[in-house]
């Protein structure tokens, strides 16, 4: 009983202190740089919502119906390219994760949970940074209640039933598109080396939206700004509270070292730390 107790004591102390980290205000001139990008970030939604606009009035209805006339060989390519686009496949990994951190935490040594603790920020950091857009995005998408292409029977980019939370009325803004940028922003800051990969992951997803008349461009648009600047915004949280990243004077952001394969193959040895 003693033993059992002592456990959940540690697991609670532990468990309290990385909520600290997370919950506590970022350094002075951490928040005078965020006040500062804030603004830009203002401007550049104001700028995003035109382009949107504009995409709906020249470009929406001519590509979806240029898209139906698209060969079965690249509708058929990108069927299977776009359920690579949906969030799940990053977000039950990172969540397995996070959650098995949280259960060992108060079961390991000092040095094993200083690892898992390290492992479960990153975990947390990419569940959120795709998790909390896709939120946005899903309640957007029934407040706005946009036709998806062709659900009135003809290419009619203007269709809208605001309120409807209905498929196929969820069309603006596009989750997959808001999953594959968030992706390409949480991931891409985890593994600098892997960006281009990532984005030109994130651009077969874009395409592909409005290849298999899932969506307008407007609506691949939309959801992919609601995507990188929600996990951009993610990102900087974390980085301002030092979470796996530290943002450098010029409000550069970098990945802090995290722990190696070497290191965590040396813990799970039980091999003293050099």
């Amino acid at each position: 009983m003693t033993e059992r107790s002592g456990k959940g004591g540690l697991w609670q102390t532990r468990v309290r202190n990385w909520l600290a980290r997370l919950v506590r205000p970022p350094r002075p001139a951490v928040a005078r740089l965020q006040r500062w990008e804030h603004r830009h970030i203002g401007a550049a939604l104001l700028s995003a919502v035109l382009v949107c606009a504009l995409l709906m009035v020249t470009l929406d209805a001519v590509a979806i119906v240029d898209a139906r006339g698209l060969p079965y060989g690249v509708h058929r390519f990108f069927d299977i390219i776009t359920d690579y686009g949906k969030s799940g496949w990053v977000l039950w990994p990172a969540g397995l994760i996070v959650a098995a951190a949280g259960v060992a935490a108060g079961t390991v040594s000092q040095r094993v949970g200083l690892l898992i603790a390290s492992i479960a920020t990153r975990a947390m950091f990419v569940f959120a940074a795709i998790g909390l857009p896709g939120l946005f995005v899903n309640l957007v998408k029934g407040l706005i209640g946009r036709a998806r292409p062709f659900v009135g029977g003809s290419a009619d980019p203007y269709l809208f039933s605001p309120w409807t939370w209905k498929p196929a009325y969820a069309s603006f803004p596009s989750g997959h598109g808001q999953a594959a940028a968030s992706i390409a922003v949480a991931l891409g800051a985890l593994f600098p080396r892997a960006r281009v990969v990532l984005w030109i992951y994130a651009a077969f997803i874009f395409v592909s939206r409005v290849v298999v008349t899932a969506h307008h461009p407007s609506d691949v648009l939309g959801g992919a700004l609601v995507g990188g600047i929600g996990a951009w915004l993610v990102l900087r949280f974390f980085a301002a509270r030092g979470l796996g990243f530290r943002i450098a004077s010029d409000g550069h952001i970098a990945p802090m070292a995290g722990p190696s394969w070497r290191r965590i193959k040396r813990v799970a040895a039980g091999t003293p730390q050099k």
